[in-house]
C-alpha cells in the first residue's frame, strides 16, 4: 500500500495546508498559503523598510516587493522618507512577479496613476473639479499631482493674469478637466473655469445690488493702456483713463499699481452685458471748483511752469489745474520764442485774465502781475512802444535805400497808381486791439 493511498482520507489534506510531496510524503502547501497575483495588477500592501533607494512592501506574498525610487511617485528626484513611513499601508502595482534576482518589483505611481485615471475619467465626463496640489512651476503653467501629471496653463490659473506662479506652488488647487488624452497622458486643467463658475451668481448679485451713483471699495486686479479694471469682490469693473485724474494722464500706471484698494464711484451699469463703468476721480475733490470758489479774474497766483510750446506756456496752479499763458503774455517786449522768458520747472507769478468753468480753462498772464500794462487793449499797445511818436521815429532813422543807376535804353515812364496816406496813430492802435483780441481767443482755444 502506497503513501498516497495511506493518506487520501487524510482530513488534512482538505484544509490546503498539506499536499503529498514527491517522496509521499505529507509537506507543508506554501503555494496555497500565498495569494495569487498577476502583473498589472494592483496589490494592497504594508511598508516594513525604507532606504534611500527603495521601499520594502509586505503584500502577504512568499517575499516582500521591492518599490525602486523611481516608482514612487511622479515627481522628480523624489526622498523615499517623504513619501512613504515604516507602517504606511499604500496600493501598488505588480510590475514583474519575479526579476533576474528573484524579486518582486512593485510600483506606487503607477497603481496611484491606474486608481486616479479612472477618477480623472469620471470628473472629465461629468464636469466636477478635481483636486491636485502643485508639484512643479514649468514653463507657461503648472504641474499638478492627481495621481497623474496634470498640466495647469498660465492663463487658466485665474480669472486674472497671475504675475508670479512661484506663489502656487505647494498649494492645494481645484480645477476642472478641459483636456484629456490616455494615449498620451495627457491631463489638461482649468482652475479659472471653477472660479468662473462659483463667481457667476455672486456677479448677478453684484448687477442687482450696484446702482450708478454707489461709492464702492474695490482691487485694481490689471492695467491696461486705456485705464484700470477693479475686482469688485467677484466682478471686474473698468476706469477709463479719462476717469482716472482730474489733470492729465499719459498711462493708468502713473497712479495706480496691481493690488491697490481704491474707492471708486459707480458711473454706469450695463446689466445687459454685464459691465461696470467706474470713476477714480469722482471720489476726490475737483481742483476746478477750488479755482473758482478761491479766485477770480485779475487774481495774482504763484504757479509752476509745467511745459513750453511754441504758443506760450502752461502753468500749474493748483494740482490738476493748468492754465495758459499766450506768447503775447509772456513780456512786455515781442518774444519770438517763449522758451526766452520761461522754462519747464520755473516758479512763476501770473495774472488771471480769464476763468471758463464750464470749459474748464484757465488764461493767465505774466506781462499784467506789475500793474505796469493796463488790461485794456489800447493801453497795452502804448505801453510796448507802438504810439504814433515811436512808429514815426523808426519810419524817420530807418535810411532812404539808394536810387539806381539810369539805364542805357530807359523804358518810357509808365503811370504808378497814387500812393495812400500813412494810417494815423488811431487806426494803429485799434488794429493792435484786435491783433490782441484775436491773440486772447486764440490762447482760450490752444488751452482746451
Amino acid at each position: 500500500m502506497t503513501n498516497e493511498t495511506i493518506y487520501a482520507n487524510d482530513p488534512r489534506l482538505e484544509e490546503g495546508v498539506w499536499i503529498i510531496g514527491p517522496d509521499g510524503q505529507l509537506q507543508p502547501d506554501y503555494d496555497s498559503a500565498f495569494p495569487t497575483i498577476n502583473e498589472g495588477e494592483v496589490v494592497h500592501g504594508v511598508v516594513v523598510r525604507v532606504d534611500k533607494d527603495e521601499v520594502l512592501v509586505d503584500i502577504g506574498y512568499k517575499s516582500e516587493g521591492v518599490i525602486p525610487v523611481s516608482e514612487l511617485s511622479i515627481r522628480r528626484s523624489v526622498n523615499p522618507a517623504d513619501e512613504v513611513n515604516v507602517g504606511d499601508e499604500i496600493d501598488a502595482l505588480v510590475m514583474t512577479k519575479e526579476d533576474a534576482e528573484g524579486r518582486l518589483i512593485l510600483s506606487k505611481k503607477r497603481a496611484r496613476f491606474e486608481l486616479a485615471w479612472k477618477a480623472i475619467e469620471v470628473a472629465a465626463e461629468s464636469g466636477d473639479p478635481v483636486n491636485g496640489r502643485v508639484i512643479e512651476v514649468v514653463k507657461g503653467g503648472l504641474i499638478l499631482d492627481l495621481g497623474v501629471r496634470g498640466f495647469l496653463p498660465a492663463s487658466l490659473v485665474d480669472i486674472r493674469r497671475v504675475q508670479d506662479l512661484d506663489e502656487f506652488l505647494g498649494q492645494e488647487l481645484r480645477c476642472k478637466v478641459i483636456e484629456l488624452n490616455r494615449s498620451r497622458n495627457n491631463v489638461v486643467l482649468s482652475r479659472r473655469a471653477v472660479l468662473e463658475d462659483e463667481r457667476k451668481e455672486m456677479r448677478q448679485a453684484i448687477l442687482d445690488r450696484l446702482n450708478p451713483g454707489d461709492v464702492v471699495d474695490g482691487q485694481i486686479s490689471n492695467i491696461v493702456d486705456f485705464g484700470a479694471f477693479v475686482d469688485l469682490d467677484g466682478m471686474d469693473g473698468l476706469i477709463h483713463i479719462s476717469e482716472l485724474s482730474w489733470s492729465h494722464v499719459n498711462h493708468p500706471s502713473e497712479v495706480l499699481e496691481i493690488g491697490q484698494t481704491v474707492q471708486v464711484k459707480v458711473l454706469d451699469i450695463d446689466r445687459e452685458r454685464q459691465r461696470i463703468s467706474l470713476g477714480l476721480k469722482q471720489t476726490q475733490t475737483d481742483p476746478w471748483q477750488q479755482v473758482i470758489d478761491l479766485h477770480g479774474e485779475g487774481d495774482i497766483v504763484t504757479g509752476k511752469v509745467t511745459k513750453v510750446v511754441t504758443f506760450g506756456a502752461f502753468v500749474e496752479i493748483l494740482p490738476g489745474v493748468e492754465g495758459l499763458v499766450h506768447i503775447s503774455e509772456l513780456a512786455q517786449h515781442h518774444v519770438e520764442n517763449p522758451r526766452e522768458v520761461v522754462s519747464q520747472g520755473d516758479e512763476v507769478q501770473a495774472k488771471i485774465i480769464e476763468i471758463d468753468g464750464e470749459r474748464r480753462r484757465l488764461s493767465l498772464s505774466l506781462k499784467r502781475v506789475s500793474g505796469d500794462v493796463d488790461d485794456d487793449p489800447e493801453s497795452i499797445a502804448t505801453a510796448i512802444g507802438l504810439s504814433e511818436e515811436v512808429f514815426g521815429e523808426q519810419e524817420a532813422a530807418r535810411p532812404a535805400p539808394p536810387r539806381p543807376a539810369p539805364r542805357a535804353n530807359p523804358r518810357p515812364a509808365q503811370s504808378r497808381p497814387p500812393q495812400q496816406p500813412a494810417a494815423p496813430s488811431g487806426a494803429i492802435a485799434e488794429a493792435f486791439a484786435e491783433a490782441q483780441a484775436s491773440a486772447a481767443a486764440e490762447a482760450a482755444a490752444e488751452n482746451s
